[in-house]
């Protein structure tokens, strides 16, 4: 009797009832009030994000989508339902296919361009000014200036009457009739290219260098002693070790040209003729000065098409080049 009334009373354990594995509590699960918090944080989190992607991104691509299979105006769009009435139109019309060809070999010509020089200056900076952030921020100068003074700047430049180029060949000696870049149908393209690439090279500048930055000093340490200098150091080390930032920063270049509009608006206006004029000109002509927002919207979506295929394997190479 005495042992029955001292000794604890123990729990009885169903032997049905499935036993906690190793390392599982045994404690009563916390209700699912925390989980459902957490939840509904996430959702706080997300939306505002979601709601700018619908808004800034799926919005205006259904809007420009339905206009291009519309008669639509400026102020009184979808008007008319006309199918592919307006795409036919467009391919058949020699201005958008030929601003469409001419957009793409100024966005291959001015990445390249852009690309070339930019590694050549990274290579420069970072071989003779390592801590020249003086430098570099001076670099940044024509990346920061706003497109609309840099066509004026580069207009005045080119400007027959007294602008820069003139003055200078005048010292070397010509005294031939002005050079007028912006005026000639063949170089006033190439004039506008120049402009563009001394506005975004330092972009491929930065980039370029700060993947030279990132390079192992090891790997070029011995290179050295095995003999690499010079040509043979930049084509056997340096250029593999930043070739997938070179190649993303060409992507990065031809998307930003094939957008080009506030240097052509500034510079020539699409002239002379339509020697400028690309797809985003004649956009802002359909849309702004004719009103024609189907034709506007047909064009976005031809460039758009154009953008792709273009960069499509620029793309597929870059992300090669990372993997390796």
């Amino acid at each position: 009797m005495a042992n029955s009334l001292t000794s604890p009373v123990r729990p009885t354990v169903d032997p049905r009832s499935p036993s906690p594995g190793p390392g599982r509590s045994t404690r009563p699960r916390l209700d699912g009030g925390a989980a459902s918090g957490g939840r509904w944080a996430h959702r706080a989190f997300v939306t505002p994000g979601v709601l700018a992607l619908i808004v800034l991104g799926v919005y205006p691509l259904v809007f420009i989508a339905l206009a291009a299979f519309s008669e639509s105006s400026l102020g009184k769009p979808f008007q008319d339902w006309v199918g592919t009435a307006n795409f036919s139109e467009a391919l058949t019309n020699a201005d958008v296919t030929a601003s469409l060809v001419r957009n793409v070999l100024y966005a291959l010509a001015v990445g390249v361009a852009s690309v070339v020089l930019g590694v050549a200056v990274a290579v420069a900076l970072f071989r003779t000014v390592r801590a020249g952030s003086l430098v570099r921020t001076l670099l940044l100068l024509p990346l920061i200036t706003p497109p609309v003074v840099v066509g004026i700047l580069w207009k005045l430049i080119f400007n027959p009457s007294g602008g820069l180029l003139n003055t200078v060949i005048g010292l070397f000696g010509y005294s031939g009739e002005p050079v007028s870049i912006l005026a000639s149908p063949v170089f006033a393209l190439g004039g506008v290219a120049v402009a563009d690439v001394w506005e975004w090279t330092p972009l491929i500048t930065l980039l370029v260098f700060a993947a030279l930055l990132g390079q192992s000093p090891e790997v070029t340490e011995a290179a050295k002693l095995d003999g690499a200098h010079g040509w043979r150091l930049f084509r056997h080390i340096t250029l593999p070790a930043i070739a997938g930032t070179v190649a993303a920063a060409f992507l990065i270049r031809v998307v930003l040209a094939f957008k080009v509009f506030d240097l052509i608006y500034i510079m020539t206006s699409g002239g002379p003729g339509t020697s400028t004029t690309t797809p985003s000109y004649l956009i802002y002509q359909a849309a702004l000065q004719q009103f024609d927002l189907g034709r506007a919207a047909t064009i976005t979506l031809l460039l758009a098409v154009v953008v792709t295929v273009v960069t499509l394997p620029i793309v597929a190479v870059t992300r090669r080049l990372h993997n390796d």
